[in-house]
């Protein structure tokens, strides 16, 4: 069975500090691309932010994704491997503003294969906040769940909504459901 899941939702959610509480109970984790995206153009001045030039920053999502992808296959390991959004998440945001994916690049997308079970985190306005990387307003935040869920759906995955709450109570949520997937 595969058993390399995703963890997604929108922005400010939890899902980083969710996966680095489960990567302590030996989970590997593979981080979300788009922050480190946006930490590079910040460096070194470039301009493929989503304040910017929103088709390069989608354009270089979708190529780590599916690198981060491939090098997770390409170990072929049987460890359960729990990703920070997926290459489906750089897909979602290219809809999102209207942006064409190539034909290759969607054909490559489609070989990138995950568990059928994906976790989403639901927005949670007590814990959102905005950083020098992440300057969606609430309601952007909310679009970007919902929009989540249906491209998510239309790809043909389970969607689980994690409870809102503490982030040992989420653990103990995702360990569960892993643990009746037979994991």
């Amino acid at each position: 069975m595969n058993k390399l899941y995703v963890i997604t939702g929108g922005p400010g959610v939890g899902k980083t500090s969710l996966l680095n509480a489960l990567s302590t109970d030996g989970i590997t984790t593979v981080p979300e691309v788009a922050r480190a995206i946006i930490k590079q153009q910040l460096a070194t001045g470039g301009d493929a932010l989503p304040w910017k030039n929103k088709e390069r920053y989608t354009d270089l999502m979708l190529a780590a994704s599916i690198q981060d992808y491939r090098c997770v296959v390409e170990k072929q390991t049987q460890r359960t491997h729990l990703f920070d959004r997926s290459v489906i998440d750089a897909v979602c945001y290219a809809e999102m503003i209207g942006y064409s994916i190539s034909p290759s690049v969607m054909q490559t997308v489609s070989t990138c294969q995950y568990h059928p079970t994906v976790f989403i985190l639901p927005p949670w306005q007590e814990i959102y906040e905005t950083d020098t990387e992440r300057k969606q307003t609430w309601e952007e935040a909310v679009y970007t769940y919902q929009q989540l869920k249906l491209i998510y759906a239309r790809y043909g995955y389970e969607i689980i909504d994690v409870p809102i709450g503490s982030i040992e109570k989420r653990k103990r949520f995702i360990r569960s459901w892993m643990k009746s997937l037979n994991v």
